[in-house]
């Protein structure tokens, strides 16, 4: 709620880079559409893949595991939750297909902030959607072991009152139309990761309403591209971001551009970036599902398996992939060191 005084955000220095970020952003933004029309079963593929990266990345960032294929028939609904991983993966499941479906009737209130949160944890023994009861601090362990405090977060007898000014202030600002959208809803990320208001789950909860945000106010990426995925491959600078952008957040002495540098140039325009090169792809020409698998292992570790393709090339069918890997290993450029459904693969 820091960032939302009066005149906070307006007063603050917007450097060069991010006034282009900004830029492009509203040019892939504008393109949407057209790939919309042109590559409506690539765009399919690149939904599916999507959400099964988003519920796999948000929560493996905050240490939740299950095996890829338990994960895809728990996104398919063909079983049900073994264990308190698959109770939390369930649970992100059902909070982000509410959020891809219905998200036009979903209003930027506390109401609908605690409905996710309580939507995560619907398989666990203890449903939650309540704010947290207790104070919590956001710790850090240094390389020597020793525990340290990174961050002390709004303390819980504020946080219902703070996340009730968080919003109005918020809705007050995106309304009045005077400042930026995309900074507004970066800058809202940035608010509720300080005020920290659940026991557990914020990380999740933060990445799920900015997919809400970024839908309502006409960014869609996040539909094709899992933005859960990218903030997984790029965690340091997103922990780094967060950490800058949070110093003297309570005192309003602190600074959002690192953050907004992160959220927008790392994370949205890195989303829409590959959400073009990979439509862009499949599309252009012969042989470019050839290519995507390809460039696909290029990409990847020099040990790989055979999912990690997969996953790497929506739309592009099995016997492409092997024909392609085939390929490769005949011009000596990987091997085969284990065969069968869960192959691996190493570079030469």
């Amino acid at each position: 709620m820091k960032s939302f005084e009066s005149g906070y955000i307006a007063d603050q220095k917007i450097t060069q880079n991010l006034l282009r970020t900004i830029r492009l952003i509203g040019e892939y933004k504008g393109k949407q559409e057209l790939y919309k029309e042109q590559s409506p079963q690539m765009l399919e593929a690149l939904r599916q893949t999507a959400i099964i990266q988003s519920i796999e990345s948000s929560n493996r960032i905050e240490g939740v595991t299950a095996p890829l294929q338990r994960i895809k028939d728990l996104v398919a609904q063909k079983t049900t939750p073994r264990n308190r991983s698959e109770q939390e993966i369930a649970g992100y499941r059902d909070a982000l297909n509410t959020v891809h479906a219905n998200y036009a009737n979903m209003p930027s209130t506390t109401g609908v902030v605690r409905q996710l949160h309580r939507d995560i944890s619907q398989f666990a023994p203890e449903k939650d959607g309540r704010w947290k009861r207790s104070d919590n601090l956001i710790m850090e362990t240094l390389p020597d072991g020793t525990r340290n405090v990174r961050f002390a977060p709004v303390p819980a007898v504020q946080t219902p009152d703070t996340m009730e000014q968080l919003h109005d202030k918020f809705t007050n600002q995106l309304q009045a139309g005077e400042v930026e959208p995309l900074l507004l809803i970066s800058t809202y990320v940035l608010d509720f990761l300080c005020i920290h208001p659940f026991k557990d789950g914020n990380g999740r909860t933060a990445r799920l309403l900015t997919l809400l945000l970024l839908y309502k106010t006409g960014f869609e990426v996040g539909r094709f591209i899992s933005l859960e995925k990218i903030v997984e491959n790029t965690k340091e600078s997103y922990y780094e971001a967060l950490h800058e952008s949070s110093q003297g957040w309570h005192e309003q002495q602190h600074s959002p551009l690192p953050w907004w540098e992160y959220f927008l140039g790392v994370m949205l325009l890195g989303a829409y970036r590959e959400f073009e090169a990979r439509v862009g792809l499949i599309t252009t020409a012969r042989g470019a599902k050839r290519d995507m698998v390809v460039e696909a292992v290029a990409r990847l570790p020099a040990l790989f398996h055979y999912a990690d393709v997969e996953r790497a090339c929506p739309g592009v069918s099995r016997p492409t992939i092997n024909r392609v890997l085939r390929k490769l290993r005949e011009q000596e450029v990987i091997r085969c060191i284990k065969s069968g459904r869960d192959a691996t693969w190493e570079k030469t």
